[in-house]
């Protein structure tokens, strides 16, 4: 792959990656359905591009690591589940905003548990993405339904940044599309008992929705992040996650008018500066 390829290639995956609460949006089947289906359709085109990078996924991984891996699935689907919850109370926009807090929660999970010290530019990413929360919330009520959206997407990007930082301390020498693999089949495994019903009864468009989702915002866009850096840098290729939002953000105004205020625009342009600060590559969404 080509410098310029790779850099297209991550514009497709962050393209990919902001349409995630869009397609979670179009779907009409709720939050548990959606995740199952996601994670269904993931792990197939996740098994196809373990074959292309020639990786198997069993490959390294011990009942130790299986274990690890299993944890950080199931605070995956819980940031799934807590997103498109976000999504269908609140909307794209505020959806989207609110998770992409994770990278205060990552510096405050790294120091919590393993005493790293913040360093100025750690802190003023939480700065930022405090002041731009503030903003997106239109009112500090509890009972208006996009202020508890913006909570439970701000729950999401906490659960995300657990999975980050769980994979940097517990993923060992496994390829990215076998950790990305392994923690959608523990979903896949969780959630069966519990969506049988609600998946049986999902219209026929939802069913395509959620294979758009699962094919591409998950297993092809994780495909063409992991192709990306074998060419980029992870602190380039980190820019790119601050496109995640815009895209989002743009196509709900477009597809479904949730036109953002002022001070939504606001509050978005102090969380994306947050996250083009980011130095460490997260896992992506």
């Amino acid at each position: 792959m080509t410098h310029s390829r790779a850099l297209a290639s991550m514009h497709v995956a962050a393209l990919m990656f902001g349409l995630t609460g869009i397609f979670g949006k179009l779907a009409q089947a709720g939050p548990l359905a959606i995740v199952l289906g996601r994670a269904f359709f993931a792990v197939l085109a996740l098994l196809v591009f373990a074959q292309i990078f020639s990786r198997p996924i069993l490959l390294g991984v011990t009942r130790v690591r299986l274990l690890q891996l299993a944890g950080c699935g199931l605070l995956l689907g819980i940031h799934w589940l807590t997103f498109f919850h976000a999504v269908k109370i609140a909307g794209v926009g505020i959806a989207t905003l609110g998770f992409a807090s994770f990278p205060a929660f990552v510096v405050l999970l790294e120091m919590l548990l393993w005493k790293e010290r913040p360093s100025r530019m750690d802190m003023l990413k939480m700065s930022l993405v405090c002041a731009g929360l503030v903003l997106v919330a239109p009112t500090f009520d509890l009972n208006n339904s996009a202020t508890t959206g913006l909570l439970w997407a701000v729950l999401s990007g906490f659960c995300f940044a657990a999975v980050s930082v769980g994979n940097r301390y517990t993923s060992g020498d496994l390829h990215a599309v076998q950790i990305a693999c392994w923690q959608n089949i523990v979903i896949l495994v969780c959630l069966l008992p519990f969506s049988v019903g609600a998946v049986a009864d999902m219209a026929p468009l939802d069913w395509l929705w959620i294979a758009l989702l699962g094919l591409f915002c998950t297993g092809l866009a994780h495909g063409l992040f992991v192709a990306s850096l074998s060419v980029l840098k992870a602190r380039v290729a980190s820019l790119f996650f601050a496109l995640e939002p815009v895209y989002g953000i743009l196509f709900a105004w477009y597809l479904f008018a949730e036109q953002p205020t002022l001070r939504m625009l606001l509050g978005g342009a102090l969380i994306v500066s947050a996250l083009a600060l980011v130095q460490r590559s997260p896992k992506p969404a």
